[in-house]
């Protein structure tokens, strides 16, 4: 069995289009061929100058996958590639 992605989701509390994600990448996570993770932006000042007025945003193993919204089966196709 391959070892599992990271995912990194970048987002900040309060933020609407983060829910979504979050909630998205929790419900995918149950197939087990990823691990992810949250990185608050607020909680560092070169993270929230980068990442300000694009949360969330989605990194795949290292690389931006998404920005803003993120469609399920986009983000499962990119998975596998």
């Amino acid at each position: 069995m391959p070892e599992p992605r990271t995912v990194v989701v970048y987002s900040r509390k309060g933020c609407h289009l983060c829910e979504v994600v979050k909630e998205s990448l929790s419900k995918l996570s149950r197939h087990g061929a990823f691990i992810w993770s949250e990185i608050d932006v607020d909680g560092d000042t070169e993270l929230r100058r980068q990442f300000n007025d694009e949360v969330p945003v989605v990194f795949i193993d290292g690389r931006k996958a998404f920005k803003y919204r993120m469609d399920e089966r986009e983000f499962l196709r990119k998975l596998v590639s």
